[in-house]
């Protein structure tokens, strides 16, 4: 057996509990007196220790160990939290943290045995003995590991297990090879919470020395758990039976392991050797507690039928964990539908009165399924930015105390849901702005003393959605951003000239945060001041389709708002014509189509602008953009898109309009990487191929 294979899980739940046990050590740091918070991280780091077990992660699973052990004395109430074991745990965590990156690079997880840290953990657990040397919970635990012991043959209470004709064969056939054919009994310990687990590191650790032909209960009931303690396995082998129950006994949380060697009576039964003379030594300390043989096989009918209906077992969460690959498959065939649909649409349109109602009735119905399909496939593949925030407040912790200011993060509206792919890159703009409102935004203590602010500064993560997009702020009540100081910077650096500046307003000056390099820090530290971030987070966000804004005021603070698509995949698009070329404009920063005379188009600073219901919108020629020869004369009137980015609008002159179209975005890939304002491309229902245009990155 390949333990490979559950690599994939055994990555996704040791995160879940990573963070879980981040956000209950945080809870614990706030209230150290809360039982239910210190069982719950017993439980989560006794559930990683099993789990590195059972995978071979030793490094992983000592370091565990030695946690689980120190909380194991603070619910005995041996020990009190301290603020210097929260420190410790929390060193524990990255530490594990370390461990799981590297198994998921390189499915080892690398040579660092983390001895400081284990000794610090032992250090608290000796701490409460006044230095005394006495055993840790860990020593004491290899102490009574259990022990490799062959019980005398009578003394195992095993099933008798009735073998078929081709396991007799093959069990003569290996005496006659003279191969050793034994039974052993494995027990599982009470406080076990992975039996399947344990029960498949046995099987693999006994087959590395033999052959296992029979497993009572089976291999697939053993597997989905359907056992109480104990299981027994027909083994044949060269090695000793010494070998096979040591082999059984290394394996973790396995009470105990008896056997004997195997022989076959006419009933075709099994019973081990010497029945008679392990009965008159039997000793109550070694034998299995199971029932008798009589006993098990009366009550093995009734344990069957309630195998179907264990009682009171809670209910399972149904949930399915799916790789993101079988997603995209399912997306792509979702997008080669509406194609299909798109393809019908177009025959239709082209020889409309030679179709028969039919024929409507089936394209209507069409839209109707890929309509649904898509709604159903983008509810799976929306998850919660939960899982990007969570580690949020375990960073602004840290934060707290490197800058030594006093700051708390409050969030709201984790549940929100985003795509998937949007989700996973979303984190590291999060993180630059929240490290920047806690570096650059909150004061020190004094000046908010000062400015009769609380001691506290606040930090708020805000996510909403809003129509066909989410929104998430991150505001703080700190300082806001200094516009005299940002606009002295800039041009100092030669960003802009002192002429320049003169006439910028101050959203204008507060944009140039967001410059390549550009930062207002005095000095270089591990968290801000060497011009990266901003600039990133800008970046980022416009690639996912977004934008990102920022709203200011000097002593009171400031909001930084992020606004994402729900969807990157399938959008509403507007079809329009330039040069005799087919174009899609997203309908979500549509906000008006106007028709325009070419005598309402004014110059302003030399540039075209028109005048509309009291707002001054500049024009952008599409045609000059792209560098097509428009098919409108001069003096026709002009279709104007009015497009919005922000609270910034500008108008898209275009040739033609089409009409409304659900579209399949699909990548120009990183060949078509210089033409920001080409977002990707789309397959239009005759195969045509229309660009799909970025008002964002027009405007």
């Amino acid at each position: 057996m390949d333990v490979s294979q559950y690599l994939e899980i055994f990555l996704d739940e040791t995160k879940e509990h990573l963070q879980n046990l981040n956000t209950q050590i945080l809870e614990l740091e706030s209230d150290p007196e809360n039982m239910d918070t210190i069982n719950e991280i017993f439980r989560a780091a006794h559930s990683l220790k099993g789990m590195a077990g059972t995978m071979g992660y030793k490094r992983m699973q000592n370091l565990t160990h030695d946690m689980e052990n120190v909380f194991s004395e603070v619910r005995n109430g041996n020990i009190k939290v301290q603020p210097d074991m929260i420190d410790v745990l929390f060193q524990c965590l990255d530490a594990l943290e370390e461990y799981t990156n590297n198994i998921q690079s390189g499915a080892d997880e690398g040579t660092n045995d983390n001895e400081p840290l284990i000794r610090q953990l032992n250090n608290i657990l000796n701490g409460n003995n006044n230095g005394a040397e006495t055993k840790a919970p860990a020593e004491k635990e290899k102490q009574e590991a259990p022990k490799a012991e062959e019980a005398p043959a009578g003394e195992a209470k095993w099933n008798n297990i009735a073998f078929d004709d081709t396991q007799i064969k093959v069990i003569n056939e290996a005496k006659k090879q003279g191969k050793n054919v034994y039974g052993i009994t494995v027990e599982v310990q009470e406080t076990c919470i992975l039996k399947a687990a344990r029960a498949f590191l046995v099987f693999k650790s006994v087959e590395e020395k033999g052959e296992i032909i029979v497993s009572d209960p089976n291999a697939q009931d053993v597997e989905d758990e359907r056992f109480d303690k104990d299981f027994t396995l027909i083994v044949l082998t060269d090695a000793s039976l010494d070998e096979i129950i040591k082999a059984a006994s290394n394996v973790s949380e396995i009470a105990k392991v008896v056997g004997a060697p195997l022989v076959l009576e006419e009933t075709k039964n099994y019973r081990p050797i010497e029945e008679t003379k392990a009965e008159q030594n039997q000793n109550a300390g070694t034998s299995l507690p199971a029932a008798k043989t009589e006993e098990k096989q009366k009550a093995a009918p009734a344990a069957k039928a309630n195998e179907k209906k264990p009682a009171g077992k809670p209910i399972v969460n149904r949930t399915v964990r799916v790789d993101i690959e079988k997603l995209d498959g399912l997306m792509n065939l979702v997008s080669e539908l509406i194609i299909a649909k798109n393809s019908l649409v177009s025959a239709s349109n082209q020889g409309q009165n030679n179709y028969s109602t039919a024929f409507n009735e089936q394209i209507e119905y069409l839209e109707n399924v890929t309509t649904n399909l898509h709604e159903s496939v983008m509810k799976v593949r929306m998850v919660p930015i939960e899982s990007v925030v969570n580690k949020f407040p375990r960073m602004i912790r840290d934060l707290s105390k490197t800058l030594n200011k006093k700051m708390e993060l409050y969030m709201s509206g984790e549940e929100t849901e985003l795509d998937r792919t949007v989700v996973d890159e979303i984190g590291d703009p999060l993180m630059h702005l929240l490290r920047n409102s806690a570096d650059h935004g909150l004061e020190s203590a004094e000046v908010r003393a000062q400015r009769g602010k609380p001691a506290v500064g606040s930090i708020f993560l805000d996510a909403y959605q809003d129509g066909n997009n989410v929104v998430i702020e991150v505001r703080d009540d700190g300082n806001g951003i200094d516009v005299e100081a940002v606009k002295n910077k800039a041009i100092e650096r030669g960003t802009i000239t002192p002429e320049q500046a003169v006439n910028m307003t101050d959203k204008e000056i507060i944009n140039l945060l967001f410059l390549p390099s550009f930062s207002t820090a005095k000095q270089v530290t591990d968290i801000s001041g060497r011009g990266v971030g901003l600039d990133v987070v800008r970046s980022k966000i416009e690639s996912l389709s977004g934008e990102v804004e920022v709203k200011s005021v000097l002593g009171e603070g400031s909001t930084w708002t992020i606004r994402l698509p729900l969807t990157l995949a399938i959008i509403q698009a507007l079809m329009v014509v330039v040069g005799g070329e087919k174009y899609a404009i997203s309908l979500g920063c549509i906000q008006t189509l106007e028709t325009i005379e070419p005598g309402d188009v004014k110059l302003v600073q030399n540039e075209e602008v028109i005048s509309l219901r009291g707002m001054v919108i500049p024009l952008i020629r599409l045609s000059e953009v792209l560098d097509v020869e428009s098919t409108r004369k001069d003096d026709d009137s002009l279709i104007v898109v009015i497009v919005k980015k922000g609270d910034k609008m500008a108008g898209l002159v275009i040739d033609e309009l089409l009409g409304q179209q659900e579209i399949v975005i699909k990548s120009l890939g990183k060949y078509i990487k210089q033409c920001k304002f080409i977002s990707g491309a789309t397959i239009l229902g005759d195969g045509e191929v229309a660009l799909i245009l970025d008002a964002n990155a027009l405007i």
